[in-house]
């Protein structure tokens, strides 16, 4: 492949005291929490529209906010539940897309301390020394430019500003391999008071009868989304690598080819409450479960889930299990996940501690990362990559920022490890975190 020098001389359009990077729930509670503190922030989403892949991807459910007993997501997360709660959300389970974009608009418009900008895409970071982000760069319809700042969090869901940056990240296991994607759809024309089954009840006679491509067994289903509408969390594209495009590409073609099996098998196989079901639209983007998992000074564990660790520099509590989706299409694969997912979930009330640590990336000075990108082990990262986790995991990285910029020196230092952890666990817990073991 040949290599080119390509010079460019690009204006700086922004200053902040923080710049938060993707506008998914970490994003949200990030750039909110750290305006309602005081400080200045800059949101850039590279979609034309907040909400991270509820929005874009239309991935139908939130998943639990709760261990059961427990508000684990409270503060920004709690905000977000109930104005879904107002807006005729069915019990929080299914995401009604474009009532929680406009939500979204609504959470950061509001907020006097945000600027913000749609289609604008990081392409880039200017450092100063090894370990300090200058400036971040992005490419938008006005052409590329730079934002400067004290602080940036990474909010991007494959880590790209610490990956430009240059600290070390890992993706997959052991194999390199991730958990698959999936390009998820609405349906309309169902009829909720008639399903009464499970949605993989026929899946070996499906099988049997060789309408799939593959013989995938891991069927997540479909979340209620409205009255009649349908939000499929369906099928799964194997072996998609989030941070090239030219897998993406494939992969997305790849869930489209497939996406009619499925409407088969809904209304032919299940029947009754899908018989007249159909797909209205797929995602702009896949459903991606994982991609980077930047290192950062604490790598969240799965023996920290075994135990329901606690941490001193805790800054939320979680308890959603760990969900890796199978490897691969087989009976091996499915029987294996079915297994784990058993017996890596709590009981009523049990939950584990999320540390600051994890979003602090080993190799910067002045960055945090949160959201499913955050530094923990592969098992973890399938526990805390859901939504409730992201507006954990952005709201202590937005406070943790407006501590830090505050605390600028004289010569224009800020630096995250300097915050005090019990003022942050404080002001978490003054906008109404569940942290349960901090002072």
């Amino acid at each position: 492949m040949n290599e080119i020098i390509y010079t460019k001389t690009i204006r700086e359009k922004y200053t902040a005291d923080v710049c938060v990077i993707g506008g998914g729930p970490a994003g949200i509670a990030a750039a909110v929490s750290a305006a309602r503190q005081g400080v200045s922030v800059f949101l850039a989403e590279s979609q034309g529209f907040f909400g991270g892949l509820a929005t874009t991807a239309l991935v139908p459910a939130f998943m639990s906010f709760t261990d059961g007993v427990n508000f684990l997501a409270g503060g920004i997360g709690r905000e977000v539940y109930d104005l879904c709660i107002e807006n005729g959300f069915n019990g929080l389970v299914g995401i009604h897309v474009e009532k929680y974009k406009r939500l979204c608009d609504n959470l950061i418009v509001n907020e006097r301390n945000i600027k913000y900008s749609f289609f604008t895409t990081l392409i880039d970071v200017i450092k100063n020394g090894e370990d300090h982000v200058n400036y971040a760069v992005f490419n938008a319809k006005s052409g590329t430019f730079a934002v400067r700042a004290k602080i940036f969090i990474d909010c991007t869901g494959d880590g790209d500003l610490c990956a430009f940056a240059g600290n070390p990240y890992v993706i997959g296991g052991d194999d390199g391999r991730t958990m698959p994607s999936t390009l998820c759809t609405i349906w309309n024309n169902i009829n909720w008071g008639d399903k009464n089954f499970t949605d993989d009840s026929e899946l070996e006679k499906a099988f049997a009868d060789n309408i799939f491509t593959q013989e995938d067994r891991h069927l997540s289903g479909m979340w209620r989304v409205g009255d009649n509408l349908g939000g499929g969390n369906i099928g799964h594209c194997f072996d998609a690598d989030a941070t090239d495009e030219v897998s993406l590409t494939q992969a997305m073609i790849t869930g489209r080819k497939i996406l009619p099996e499925y409407e088969k098998y809904y209304r032919e196989y299940l029947g009754r409450g899908y018989k007249n079901a159909n797909i209205v639209i797929s995602g702009s983007c896949l459903g991606v479960r994982e991609s980077r998992r930047i290192t950062g000074d604490y790598e969240l564990c799965a023996d920290d889930f075994i135990k329901r660790a606690s941490f001193n520099d805790e800054i939320g509590r979680f308890s959603y299990p760990v969900d890796i989706h199978i490897a691969k299409p087989d009976k091996e694969s499915y029987e294996k996940f079915r297994k784990e997912y058993e017996t890596m979930r709590y009981k009523t009330g049990e939950s584990y501690g999320i540390p600051y640590r994890i979003l602090l990336p080993k190799n910067l000075s002045n960055v945090y990362v949160a959201g499913r990108c955050a530094s923990t082990d592969k098992k973890m990262q399938a526990s805390i990559r859901v939504m409730p986790g992201c507006f954990i995991m952005g709201q202590a990285a937005g406070i943790g920022a407006a501590i830090s910029a505050a605390n600028t020196t004289a010569n224009g230092v800020c630096e995250t490890r300097s915050v005090n952890i019990l003022e942050l666990q404080q002001k978490l817990k003054d906008i109404g975190a569940y942290l349960p073991n901090a002072r």
